[in-house]
Parts: structure tokens; C-alpha cells; sequence
């Protein structure tokens, strides 16, 4: 069957909720959820709630209505279908989406998930965050999102790669896909293996495009992957909470201590995301209080936290982080949520967090490490309430932002540092050489600190250092639009990227 195109005409904007600001006099988050009173309304699904955050940023954005209509609207989305033949002969009709949100910048970004909550809304919304999470950190790409309708869980790794093959064998037939059109990357159900699987298709499809490694991001090292690509994302959260808990104004308004350390954490999901942030955190002093997984999590009673390595290990020896020795196994992963503690970290799937449950978390924070887990009228409720809720246009872009270096790494066919390193550890060698002898009495360094002070950067090293940059960056800039403008942090980070965007269409100008 062959792909249908849906064109989406640009809305209104019309602005649609008061922000408010993270520095407004807020109640304790440790009040009782009984004594918050606020009226029932209607529960926004996932793009209605990303058209709410985009509405609160333009009301207070500079921009004029035309070019906010433009930026607001989807540019393009294609519906395919395709059959699918089963190992017991059955032929099964797969759908799967591709949206391109924007083409202020090119190409487009965004991952492909596996999911059976796959749908044209769904796909549109998360190719908007997209968009708006590329400019908020200045990384150079209009925003993407795919998905598949099916659960990976349920099919062979062969139909699975049938799938994924003929999948991207419609993008490219559409021209929706290429290095410099449309760059997909993981998502949920999907990993290093599927992006191989999409490069190796797109070069059978594309043999004479030299830069057919750039057509996907996410790869196998062995596929020209980038190092740091798996642990990006949760080290992108770490460092947005990291750099959180370093303001001072923060903790004193939240009447907690500055620093991670000994901080009580809950995190949902332990995937790629999860995972990573957990290792971060713990590195850091902080406390895993409790996990939450689909089907049920554990708990800690000790006070001391989880302990993770055995956790870990667990998941590793039965798949399930489910009846770890030395924690308690809940089956209700809602509740978890529930569960007090410092911060509250969503790094699964959107709209965990919803009006039904809002006015029952007993967190100080939540930060999204997945995107849009909390839902608009949510937010209002978590405000309400003094909880601080630090935004997946911010908090999540870790992934992005490596895949952008794995991207250039791909066009300029070489690995980062394999022209300097050698260079740089010379020059370092002759510096410490020079203050040896400039030290009195034949002073040396030791062979250890020798190593350590000449050692050359590493492709990895350039990664996390650039990560680094990037995170610290958006968070200091959402900081400090925030208090200026006198609003949320996420209407903050919208605001930051509307008129990044706007600014890109008046320079650029629009076309013909």
C-alpha cells in the first residue's frame, strides 16, 4: 500500500493559561493533598497539552501572530502502511508515521519508537518538542519524530528488522529521510541495532551518497556511533539537576540543603534513560528511594537508598528489576509515584502524571527525563502545590545533543581528537617537562600525574565536554528567562525557542 501524505494547516494561537512563576510565593509540596481545593477540568492529551505550553510562551513572546502560526504548525506528516508476513503465514498490516515539525533548520531530528500507542497526534506532538528542545539548546535541526504501530516485544528480531527495513525503505521513497534532509535516532523500542538496521537500508536505497553514515544517528560504534551516545541523555539530566541543586535561591526556597547529596530520588523506568541517571545520581551522594517499572518497582525501607549495584545485577540475571533481594517489591508502579521524596524523575513514557494523580505526589521537583509526562492540567495542580517541575525541553536533551556530535562526526568522516591528541599530549609533555627543571632541588612528578596531566582528549572527552556545555548552558538561560519574564520554567524554555525560531524566519525570510 502506498504511503498517504496529510498536510496539516497552521492554528491559531491562541493563548490559552496564565504562566506562573517559579519564584512566586509557593506553599510547601508537604501539605496535605486534602487541604489543595482546585476545580475539575478537562484532561488535554499529549498535543493538546503541547499546544497549551506553546500558547503560555507566545502570549509573552515578542513575536507576531503570523510567524508564531507558522512556528506552532506541523509542516508535514506521511501515514504508511505496509504488510507484514508472519512465521505462520499470516499477512499483518503495519502503520507508521513520520512528522517533520519544522523546517526552519535542516535537516529535521527526531527518534523512531515501537509502540502500539503510535498515532498521528502522538507522533505530531513529540516532532514539536522536538523542535522546540533543537532550539532551546542552539543545536542546528528543525524538529522529527516516527513511530511505528506494533510492540517489539511481541514479534521475532527477524520480523522485527523486516519491519524496521521496510519502514525506512518508505521514508527514503518519500524523501524522508537523509543527512541532510531527515535524521532519525532511537526511541522507545528502538536501540543501536534498528538505527544499523536503517543505515545499512538507506545505503542499499542511496549507494552513491558519501555521507550515508549521517543518515541515522544512534548507531553501533561499529556503524559510526559516537561515544557517550548511550549514557547521553540520563548524564544530560544529571547535569540539569545537578546544576539545580547548585543554586542557592532554589534550595533556600525550597528549604532543602545544596548539592545532590543524600537527596531522596524516585525514578520511573529503567531503560537507557533511567538507567543512566540512576548511575549518575548515586555517583553523586543522591539516594534512590524508589523504582518504578510498567509492571510494578521497588521500594526501599531502610532509608538508606536502593542498592543499585545489585539491582543492576538482578535486571541483568532475570531481565525484571521485580523481588531484588534486599527491597521491596510493589506491583502498583502508580503508586510509587505517590511515594515521598526530594525529587521525582519520569524517564518513561508521556502522560504518567496526570489531574487524576497530581494533587497526590509528594515530591519537591519533578524533572521529566521522558517526554511530556506531565500533563498540562497537571501542572497546574504540581504549581499549586510548590512543586517545581524542571521541563523535558530542557532536562532530556542529552540524547539530541550527542546525536548532533555523532551527526558531524559522520559528515567529517573522522573521530574527534584523532587529529589533536597526539598534538596536544606533546605539548602538555613539554610544559611539564619545562617545570621540572624550573622546580628547585630535582623535583619530579610522579608516573601517575605525569599521565594524568599529559593525557590527550578522547573522542569521549569531547563529547562530555560538549554535553556539558550545552546542558549548562539551557539551564542558566531557562534560569534566568524565568525570573525576568516572571514565569514557569517550562514557559521559559518555550519562550527561548519561539524566538530563536522567530528570529531564524525573519533573517532567513520566507520562501518564494
Amino acid at each position: 500500500m502506498a504511503p498517504v501524505i496529510q498536510c496539516l494547516t497552521p492554528q491559531a494561537v491562541m493563548p490559552s493559561f496564565q504562566c506562573q512563576s517559579p519564584m512566586a510565593s509557593l506553599p510547601s509540596p508537604a501539605d496535605p493533598p486534602a487541604k489543595i481545593e482546585v476545580p475539575p477540568e478537562p484532561e488535554p492529551n499529549f498535543l493538546e497539552s503541547v499546544d497549551l505550553y506553546f500558547d503560555a510562551a507566545a502570549a509573552i513572546s515578542h513575536v507576531s501572530p503570523d510567524i508564531l502560526a507558522q512556528i506552532k504548525a506541523c509542516n508535514s506528516i506521511i501515514r504508511v502502511q505496509f504488510p507484514l508476513k508472519l512465521p505462520d503465514g499470516r499477512v499483518e498490516l503495519v502503520e507508521g508515521y513520520r512528522a517533520q515539525h519544522s523546517h526552519h533548520r535542516l535537516p529535521v531530528k527526531g527518534g523512531i519508537r515501537m509502540s502500539l500507542t503510535v498515532d498521528a497526534e502522538e507522533t505530531m506532538a513529540l516532532a514539536a518538542l522536538m523542535t522546540f528542545k533543537c532550539a532551546l539548546l542552539d543545536v542546528p535541526f528543525g524538529g522529527a519524530k516516527g513511530g511505528i504501530k506494533i510492540d517489539p516485544r511481541k514479534i521475532s528480531p527477524e520480523a522485527k528488522e523486516a519491519v524496521i527495513r521496510r519502514y525506512t525503505s518508505e521514508l527514503v521513497k518519500k524523501n524522508f529521510i537523509g543527512p541532510s534532509i531527515d535524521v532519525p535516532a532511537p526511541d522507545y523500542g528502538t536501540g543501536p541495532q534498528e538505527m544499523a538496521w536503517i543505515k545499512d537500508t538507506y545505503q542499499m536505497l542511496r549507494p552513491n551518497d558519501l555521507n550515508s553514515f549521517a543518515c541515522v544517528t544512534g548507531k553501533p560504534l561499529e556503524e559510526g556511533g559516537i561515544r557517550g551516545r548511550t549514557q547521553a541523555t540520563g548524564q544530560g539530566v544529571f547535569v540539569v539537576l545537578r546544576e539545580f541543586f547548585k543554586s542557592e535561591k532554589w534550595m533556600e526556597r525550597l528549604g532543602m540543603s545544596v548539592g545532590i547529596k543524600s537527596k531522596a530520588f524516585i525514578v520511573q523506568g529503567y531503560g537507557n534513560v533511567g538507567r543512566h541517571t540512576i548511575e549518575a545520581i548515586v555517583g553523586a551522594g543522591g539516594r534512590i528511594v524508589a523504582l518504578a517499572e510498567w509492571n510494578g518497582g521497588l521500594v526501599d525501607d531502610t532509608g538508606a537508598g536502593l542498592d543499585m549495584a545489585a539491582v543492576a545485577a538482578h535486571h541483568a540475571r532475570t531481565g525484571s528489576i521485580l523481588h531484588c533481594v534486599g527491597a521491596t517489591t510493589l506491583l502498583d508502579s502508580a503508586a510509587i509515584l505517590e511515594r515521598e521524596c526530594d525529587v521525582l524523575i519520569p524517564a518513561a513514557l508521556e502522560g504518567q502524571i496526570t489531574a487524576s494523580n497530581a494533587g497526590r505526589i509528594r515530591a519537591k521537583v519533578v524533572a521529566e527525563a521522558a517526554n511530556g509526562p506531565v500533563t498540562a492540567a497537571a501542572e497546574k495542580r504540581l504549581a499549586a502545590r510548590g512543586v517545581v517541575v524542571l521541563p523535558d525541553l530542557l532536562v532530556n536533551a542529552g540524547g539530541v545533543t550527542v546525536s548532533y556530535f555523532e551527526w558531524l562526526k559522520n559528515l567529517n568522516h573522522i573521530h574527534f581528537g584523532r587529529m589533536s591528541r597526539r598534538m596536544e599530549e606533546r605539548g602538555k609533555q613539554q610544559l611539564v617537562d619545562a617545570l621540572e627543571q624550573e622546580m628547585a632541588g630535582g623535583m619530579r612528578f610522579s608516573h601517575t600525574t605525569r599521565q594524568s596531566i599529559v593525557r590527550g582528549n578522547t573522542e569521549e572527552d569531547f563529547v562530555w565536554s560538549g554535553l556539558e556545555e550545552h546542558m549548562i548552558e539551557g539551564w542558566e538561560n531557562v534560569d534566568r528567562v524565568a525570573e525576568e519574564r516572571n514565569c514557569s520554567f517550562r514557559t521559559a524554555a518555550y519562550l527561548i525557542s519561539i524566538e530563536r525560531i522567530a528570529r531564524s524566519y525573519n533573517v532567513s525570510g520566507i520562501f518564494p
